[in-house]
């Protein structure tokens, strides 16, 4: 199946993104965040505010060690998060339903940029104060009754976005 080791995965070349989960309470949408971000080589997850952070039985029950392989770093404030990303040069974009968001397919990356995406507790979103403290919002296109993803399905969409954009 071509997979490579923890080892490897740590030595392999990053997609230049980092997922920064601000309040997310279930410890399996953080799990399968790792499972994902493992997927398509991202840097690292930053875990904020009341989000879990491993070693945890439920976060490894969806990360199948993902939490092991992919890098993450815990702060107690988002805010926190966003400044060290931004000293570091990333443009930071809130996954967030915004007045005057910019809709997924119709994001632009740029070559050679290093990006961020905050996605929000599952039933108040990302914080405002977070989202206006972002270079923007990216929203992804919704057609149903219902206009919300669970925060996996979300992370999984726009990372693999990126992924596609930029990897």
């Amino acid at each position: 199946m071509n997979r490579i080791s923890p080892d490897e995965f740590k030595q392999s070349e990053k997609t230049p993104l980092v997922v920064v989960l601000d309040n997310v309470r279930s410890l399996h949408n953080v799990g399968s965040v790792f499972r994902t971000g493992d997927a398509f080589l991202i840097e690292a997850v930053y875990l904020c505010g009341i989000t879990s952070t491993p070693p945890h039985a439920e976060i490894h029950k969806t990360a199948l060690g993902a939490e092991d392989s992919v890098d993450w770093k815990y702060f107690e404030d988002t805010h926190d998060a966003l400044k060290e990303l931004k000293e570091a040069r990333y443009s930071v974009f809130a996954i967030e339903q915004a007045e005057g968001s910019t809709m997924l397919p119709d994001f632009n990356t740029k070559p050679g940029t290093k990006y961020a995406v905050v996605l929000g507790n599952e039933v108040k979103g990302v914080q405002q104060s977070v989202v206006d403290a972002c270079d923007g919002c990216i929203e992804i296109p919704q057609f149903g009754t219902k206009h919300s993803l669970n925060v996996s399905v979300t992370a999984g969409i726009v990372i693999w976005e990126f992924f596609r954009k930029i990897g």
